[in-house]
């Protein structure tokens, strides 16, 4: 994993909060962060005792996926709102969150290095507290001795004096050396490629093995390797989508947001928590990854012929057969509305249905409808109806792990082969649900061969009125490049090495006439 930060060190709270208390030098000179961390010198009674803010919020974070088994995405917001953070603290409680999870797996085998128990063996709020302290003296412009005061007073504030006393011997023995030196240690007997890139980029060994699996598969050469597990620890800018004909990207051009560079009416979003924009709280204008707008705009232009007999395609009928939460949906269902489409959202978990619903309610009612259900019975009712079928497959997610921190550490590899069966009859039932002549997209958010084309293979082998369509031409006919150089015998993968996307794979099928 490579150090890194977008926050300037006198952006961070512990480096605004010590202006008044600079270093310097004999000169009067701010002196520069030396080699040799220093720590304070301050009495016990004069020790941070507060949590500071923001990184009170990252500790909540860090809390909530350990302990209840939370989505970082979810809870960081809500806890920087409780907190009532402004947009810098914001943006650090950020940076520290996302960063201590995605780089777990390094600061864990650091850790144990300077821990006389198992790693499992300590408290689990001691350990959230430790991968915080660690992130920030290993990837984070912040000075060893504000990392070390504050994250020994939030230990203090919220777990208390004798874990403090731990945590503070802990993190000095990290702050010993910088990242390079641990890792050069960590690594220095090991000579298996995969393991020494597990511990140097942070992910687990299997997942390692599964993205050079799926490079191969998809066509790319396996020294992309390196370049694909640091795209994962890269903090992903947020996307955003102006819902077609419906939503503009005006509001957030005008806060600072940049055109995106590969679909059109798509923006990249980096001044702040997005919730605060009207359009977006309107959801006209929604948070979605390019890869999702990508491939959700290639099932609706790719070409199937005319659908009525007077040759106009008004009246199409397209289902999104997997849709929560609704992102992939209601730019559908925008879409949809263009083409004088009908949209049926199909999703089996109420809870998730609603928030299917709460997504398409800025696109006209008429145009769509929901159904809670479970997508495997969809074609016993509604049996060779559709024109287009968007199968966005529940998956392992690989393909998103710079945007989902947490997840590396939460799926394992049982998880590939307990998703197959479920992406196979899913699949299978889309097959039977669309029209002669109509298309279903399968989509995943996973590269992994067992989730992308052999399901695809497996569903075809089985049947003789199945033909593949070039997934690839249809993205590049879908982006403003007009080259994206993501197909592969007819099937199309999306990296986030190359295109600064999640690693979305697309392969479309059409039903034989």
């Amino acid at each position: 994993m490579t150090p890194q930060s977008s926050t300037p060190q006198n952006n961070t709270p512990s480096a605004r909060s010590a202006q008044g208390n600079k270093a310097r030098n004999e000169k009067g000179h701010e002196r520069s962060r030396p080699s040799v961390r220093s720590y304070t010198k301050q009495a016990p009674g004069q020790r941070t005792r507060a949590a500071d803010p923001a990184r009170l919020v990252a500790f909540e974070v860090l809390r909530a996926v350990s302990e209840d088994d939370a989505y970082a995405n979810l809870v960081l917001p809500k806890s920087i709102r409780k907190h009532q953070l402004d947009k810098r603290d914001a943006g650090f409680a950020t940076e520290l969150a996302y960063g201590a999870l995605r780089g777990q797996g390094t600061y864990d085998a650091v850790l144990a290095k300077c821990v006389d128990r198992p790693l499992e063996k300590l408290d689990p709020a001691v350990l959230d507290a430790l991968r915080i302290g660690a992130h920030q003296l290993l990837a984070m412009r912040v000075p060893a001795h504000a990392a070390l005061d504050q994250t020994v007073g939030l230990a203090r504030a919220v777990i208390g004096a004798g874990p403090s006393a731990l945590i503070n011997a802990v993190l000095r023995k990290v702050a010993a050396r910088d990242l390079d030196t641990w890792l050069e240690e960590l690594t220095r007997n090991e000579t298996d490629a995969t393991k020494r890139a597990a511990i140097e980029h942070s992910h687990p060994e299997w997942i390692v093995r599964a993205l050079r699996q799926s490079l191969v598969a998809h066509g790319r050469s396996v020294d992309e390797i390196t370049d694909l597990l640091q795209a994962d620890n890269d903090a992903p800018v947020v996307n955003l989508v102006a819902l077609p004909g419906l939503g503009s990207l005006d509001e957030a051009r005008e806060a600072g947001a940049v055109d995106g560079e590969l679909v059109v009416d798509s923006a990249l979003y980096s001044a702040g928590d997005v919730g605060r924009l009207d359009s977006v709280r309107a959801g006209t204008t929604r948070v979605q990854d390019a890869g999702s707008q990508l491939v959700a705009r290639a099932l609706a232009a790719v070409d199937i012929g005319d659908r009525t007999a007077d040759g106009s395609r008004d009246g199409e009928q397209w289902l999104d057969l997997c849709a929560g939460p609704g992102g992939k949906a209601a730019l559908l269902a925008a879409l949809a509305n263009e083409k004088g489409a009908i949209l049926l959202a199909n999703e089996p978990a109420a809870h998730r249905a609603k928030l299917v619903r709460q997504a398409l309610e800025a696109v006209p009612g008429e145009v769509w409808d929901v159904r809670t259900g479970d997508g495997r019975s969809i074609a016993e009712q509604y049996p060779e109806t559709f024109d287009r079928i968007l199968v966005d497959a529940p998956c392992t997610g690989l393909g998103a792990l710079r945007r989902r921190p947490e997840s590396r550490w939460r799926r394992k590899p049982t998880d590939v082969g307990e998703l197959g069966a479920l992406q196979r009859e899913l699949l299978t039932a889309a097959v039977d649900a669309v029209k002669p002549g109509g298309v279903v997209g399968y989509v995943t958010c996973s590269p992994h061969p067992a989730e992308t084309t052999a399901v695809v293979a497996d569903v075809l082998r089985l049947r003789n009125d199945l033909e593949l369509l070039d997934a690839g031409a249809a993205l590049d006919n879908a982006s403003l490049t007009g080259n994206l150089g993501a197909g592969h015998e007819l099937t199309a993968q999306l990296w986030p090495h190359i295109h600064q996307t999640d690693a979305m794979f697309l392969a479309l099928i059409r039903r034989k006439v």
